[in-house]
């Protein structure tokens, strides 16, 4: 069950590798979600974990879906960000200790572009 505030926009996007680290990953271990990760350490990296381990909580803002998987952000997270698109993009190295990429030789990155902000409207 998803949960959280949706947002109305499309704010995430994905490099043509996303969609196919997150097949190999679903093949492993199921549905995943993920969420933007607002720590200090993995801040460009989204968090990729099994939709039935990761309870979104009321405040996780729905920013879209890559393919069938959900893309969740901290509401707090959210108000810094909203005028920014994510593009979720694979790159070589290892993810984050809980995410489920980790151990693969390659991870999920956040890259980001500003978006144009309508005023007076």
């Amino acid at each position: 069950m998803e949960t959280g505030l949706a947002y109305a926009c499309k704010k995430v996007t994905a490099t043509p590798e996303a969609p196919e680290l997150i097949a190999e990953i679903v093949a492993e271990h199921g549905p995943v979600l993920f969420h933007q990760s607002g720590g200090c350490c993995d801040g460009s990296s989204p968090m990729c974990y099994p939709r039935a381990g990761f309870i979104v909580g009321d405040q996780d803002v729905l920013l879209g879906h890559i393919g069938d998987a959900p893309f969740y952000i901290g509401a707090s997270q959210f108000e810094v960000w909203k005028h920014t698109d994510l593009i979720i993009d694979v790159v070589p190295g290892r993810g984050g200790m809980f995410c489920l990429d980790n151990g693969r030789e390659k991870r999920f990155l956040t890259r980001s572009k500003i978006c144009a902000v309508q005023i007076g409207t």
